[in-house]
């Protein structure tokens, strides 16, 4: 067992419904774990005299948070963050598409997969629902990657059968059986479990979606991922393509997709009866701000969501997002709500903590273990310890009180603050994480 010390911050309610009295702040918590799981928490003094024995581990020079839960982000597109200046479609004509093209290549995929892996991991994220690769290697080598560091990782082949570039292609039979074979391989397998991922209605026929959702029924405990809503001419697009769907979320909800298991990205500009059916099948929304505000898509109507009692988490949405931080996304998700005037929510720093944290925990299902740092949650972590003399260390030791510093960490802070970042009681990275074998050729 191991005993950290250290100032504690965590959402164990939600700060958008109870306001900001959820923030729970321990300056000096005491907390006990033993086999990856939280065993023990309260004042540090309390604990170690219980504990006398234990090996304590001192954090005191910074902040410990939950590990952070991205709830969208697309592996193949590492290299290409940073495409700027262009709206959604031709973002992904001219950026997106062609990159993903190339994971065909074994070699690249796997690349690519220990990129991406590190990427999240060294931004503080534990847990992640992932837009897999449209081909059936590239996507194994994703899971692999997650697998040696120790991600905890819900992930799936990204399946269409028009609009994208023919290597991208699949029919809706090749998609159902090589989504079969992933899912068997990888789902349950430690912290890995699959996600059916067409790519979005305008990339899906009927027949595929109806593919999609077969294997959606194989088992009770498979989740559904894809895209909503992001952009006008996407949603006139699909309004033409399915006639009898009333909207856009119809495509997916006669097909029974949308369900307590989805989650959908997006959804700048959802009607009212949208937000009706999400909420009353338990849908989940990921609000990606960097990306939609680097597309021009929109600014999100988080009001109109928590209004109709829809869920919504943060996601990164890498390649269009800038970067895998979820703290900038939170911060950005700020400056939206603030920008939206009347109609924004106020979005003070525990209800940021709580999207970036335990809010994708609910949205996947994994509030019970994760998202929060109570007594038998994993030990999924974050220490934010910026380096001695940088901006966000001088104003961390001259901060006010508890959410004054989660105030200037959301502020302020990049990836190069944090430190240590644990799963499941394991550093995955910082000085002590160890390094993950090369991914075996068959991965890919």
């Amino acid at each position: 067992m191991t005993l950290y010390r250290a100032a504690v911050m965590d959402t164990p309610r939600d700060p958008l419904v109870e306001g900001p009295d959820a923030l729970r702040a321990d300056a000096d918590a005491g907390l006990l774990v033993r086999d990856g799981v939280v065993a023990a928490r309260g004042p540090f003094a309390a604990v170690a005299a219980a504990h006398p024995e234990e090996e304590v581990v001192d954090l005191r020079a910074g902040v410990l948070l939950p590990g952070f839960v991205d709830t969208h982000v697309h592996y193949p597109q590492v290299r290409i963050i940073g495409g700027l200046g262009m709206p959604l479609l031709d973002w992904l004509t001219s950026c997106a598409l062609p990159e993903e093209a190339r994971l065909a290549d074994a070699a690249h995929a796997r690349a690519v997969a220990r990129e991406f892996v590190d990427g999240l991991v060294r931004a503080g994220t534990t847990t992640a629902l992932v837009f897999g690769s449209h081909f059936p290697g590239a996507t194994d080598a994703v899971f692999a990657a997650a697998e040696a560091v120790g991600l905890r990782m819900t992930a799936g082949l990204v399946v269409g059968d028009r609009f994208l570039p023919e290597p991208l292609l699949t029919t809706p039979d090749a998609a159902l059986a090589h989504g079969r074979a992933l899912l068997e391989k990888w789902h349950g397998r430690g912290r890995l479990r699959y996600a059916v991922t067409p790519r979005f209605s305008l990339s899906t026929s009927d027949a595929m979606l109806e593919a999609c959702a077969e294997l959606l029924a194989a088992r009770e405990d498979v989740w559904f991922t894809s895209h909503l809503n992001e952009n006008p001419t996407e949603i006139e697009e699909v309004r033409r393509l399915f006639p009898g769907a009333g909207h856009y979320l119809d495509s997916y909800h006669q097909h029974g997709l949308v369900t307590a298991r989805s989650v959908l990205a997006h959804n700048v500009h959802p009607t009212a009866h949208e937000l009706e059916v999400l909420a009353g099948t338990g849908a989940a929304v990921a609000h990606c701000p960097t990306s939609n505000c680097s597309l021009g898509s929109g600014l999100f109507p988080l009001a109109a969501h928590l209004d109709a009692g829809v869920r919504v988490a943060l996601g990164s949405d890498v390649g269009a997002g800038s970067g895998f931080c979820l703290l900038k996304e939170g911060l950005q998700a700020y400056f939206v709500q603030r920008l939206l005037g009347p109609h924004g929510v106020d979005l003070g720093p525990a209800a940021l903590l709580h999207l970036a944290t335990r809010a994708g925990a609910l949205a996947l299902g994994l509030s019970d273990q994760v998202g929060d740092l109570a007594v038998g949650k994993q030990f999924d972590a974050v220490w934010v310890r910026p380096q001695p003399g940088t901006t966000l260390d001088v104003v961390l030791r001259h901060g006010a009180d508890a959410p004054d510093a989660l105030a200037k960490i959301f502020t302020l802070g990049t990836p190069s603050d944090i430190a240590v970042v644990w799963v499941a009681g394991r550093t995955v990275s910082g000085p002590s994480a160890p390094v993950p074998p090369p991914l075996p050729l068959e991965a890919a």
